[in-house]
């Protein structure tokens, strides 16, 4: 009988990092989903507001990806209820939005924002470099 290491025991239970992406535009969102399961990541999508408050009463992702302009409820609110909650305050929250105005970008960090891009900046690699790195902090 071939004996098992912590390490492969380790390996075998360590569950995938899960994402919530919060995002109304489905080829955006397609994307993402589609890289970050190749780097072996959870995702779970919500493309309004309100869909995101609800599935975070009963969800607690590792990571949120969240655009502002989104319908039923802003991502500004979303990330308003994110922070006041107990049970979500913690998560790391990552607004991925077109907003590029000074004044967007200081709200979103003044709401609690763990980092603020503007999509056409950055490259989805680059986006999932600063996921893993939110996750791997955790």
């Amino acid at each position: 009988m071939a004996k098992t290491s912590a390490k492969q025991i380790k390996k075998k239970t360590k569950k995938k990092a899960q994402v919530l992406i919060v995002e109304d535009d489905t080829f955006l969102s397609g994307m993402y989903v589609t890289k970050l399961t190749m780097e072996h990541f959870d995702v779970e999508l919500a493309s309004d507001g309100e869909q995101a408050i609800k599935y975070l009463r009963q969800h607690l992702p590792d990571i949120i990806l969240l655009d502002i302009l989104i319908p039923k409820k802003s991502g500004f609110e979303v990330l308003k209820e994110i922070r006041k909650s107990k049970k979500t305050s913690n998560i790391p929250v990552i607004l991925l939005t077109n907003l590029g105005e000074k004044q967007d970008v200081r709200r979103g960090l003044d709401l609690g924002a763990d980092d603020y891009l503007i999509k056409a900046h950055f490259l989805p690699s680059e986006v999932i470099t600063k996921i893993k790195r939110f996750v791997e902090k955790k």
